[in-house]
């Protein structure tokens, strides 16, 4: 259950049987030496409990599942990890503030990526999110400064509030054809994006998605003028942006004000 073995500080050791189905919320939690270190790499269990964070290297059990809530959060020191295809799941708050970790391969055995799961990885370069990913949460890159590029796919139906708030050194993304909703916030203080292709499967975009993007100039829209003009722009939506110009298949719109 939740808390069951948290601030055992002095566990070194614990044998979880095949039976087991689940974890509760900061169960391991504070279990400091609960670690298996070689040469500055961590190696982990089939259960992630958490990150030693003077370790720079991870590397996950090939039977690993999924990763868990806040699995290594706050660890500073991290630069990469290795992440098995068996994964299916990257919970919410898992590399948050890893500020050190400049790339991560996520498997194509992945479906779902949580809430803030990269927030404030501001070394983040780039992130290469595969086909088998459906939703991106709230908040999963917000603050990833330094990222340059993202490849989003297909399979993506909804993009979380502030997802890629804060990705100040974005400077071009393609929303897929899959996606009808660009959540609050979505993309606000991306001060250096400068282009953005939507899709016209878009209904809804969300309150200040576009907010502070000072240097977007433009918006390919993949459908017709008509078809833009009947998508729901909540509020603020378009707040602080640059002249952009909405380049649609039928002809141009002016930034809207």
């Amino acid at each position: 259950g939740d808390s069951a073995f948290s601030d055992c500080s002095s566990l070194t050791s614990i044998t979880i049987p095949d039976s087991v189905t689940s974890i509760g919320d900061s169960a391991f939690s504070g279990c400091n030496q609960l670690i298996q270190i070689e040469n500055g790499v961590q190696y982990v269990d089939k259960w992630v409990i958490g990150c030693d964070y003077s370790v720079t290297s991870v590397i996950l059990r090939s039977d690993t599942v999924g990763i868990g809530d806040s699995a290594f959060s706050g660890c500073s020191s991290l630069t990469s990890i290795t992440i098995p295809d068996g994964v299916t799941s990257i919970g919410n708050y898992v590399f948050e503030y890893c500020s050190n970790l400049t790339s991560i391969t996520i498997p194509d055995s992945v479906t779902s990526i949580g809430d803030s799961a990269f927030y404030k990885c501001s070394s983040l370069t780039s992130v290469t999110i595969p086909e088998s990913v459906t939703s991106i949460g709230d908040s999963a890159f917000s603050g990833c400064s330094s990222l340059t590029s993202i490849t989003i796919p297909d399979s993506v139906t909804s993009i979380g509030r502030f997802a890629f708030s804060g990705c100040s050194s974005l400077t071009s993304i393609t929303i897929p054809d899959s996606v009808t909703s660009i959540g609050q916030s979505a993309f606000n203080d991306c001060s250096n994006l400068t282009s953005i292709t939507i899709p016209d499967g878009v209904t809804s975009i969300g309150q200040s998605a576009f907010w502070n993007c000072s240097n977007l100039t433009s918006i390919t829209f993949n459908g017709t003028m008509a078809q833009w003009n009947t998508i729901e722009k909540n509020s603020y939506w378009n707040a602080n942006t640059g002249n952009y110009t909405v380049h649609c298949t039928d002809g141009d719109i002016a930034e809207e004000n």
